[in-house]
């Protein structure tokens, strides 16, 4: 009984590795498998937007996901976070003008009105 076992599971061994090496069919090895991509990348015409982010799936590959498609990813938010950043810094320090000239305008106008 213990022969027929292992006669029976050597016959299975070869009959799954002559099936995957490509001896089955015919037709030859497996064909190659086409990677897989990031389907619905970040928009390249217009900034990134919340609903972008969510929608971001990243493809699975062998070992997680692709480095590729994820460096590209955060490379694009980064940059795209200091340019806000940026934005938001001169912005600020316009604001900062805006308000100190006002302060000052004010100022002038007060010390006019008691002179007269």
């Amino acid at each position: 009984m213990f022969l027929f076992l292992v006669v029976a599971l050597a016959v299975v061994v070869a009959a799954v590795t002559l099936a995957v090496v490509g001896g089955g069919d015919g037709t030859g090895p497996l064909p190659e498998a086409e990677p897989q991509r990031l389907h619905d990348p970040l928009p390249p015409g217009r900034p990134v937007a919340r609903e972008d982010i969510d929608r971001l799936r990243f493809p699975l590959a062998a070992r997680g996901y692709r480095m590729a498609d994820v460096d590209d990813a955060l490379n694009r938010l980064a940059a795209e976070l200091t340019e806000r950043d940026a934005r938001i810094a001169d912005l600020e320090s316009a604001l900062a003008g805006a308000r100190a000239a006002a302060e000052s305008a004010r100022t002038r106008q007060d010390g006019q009105e008691e002179q007269q």
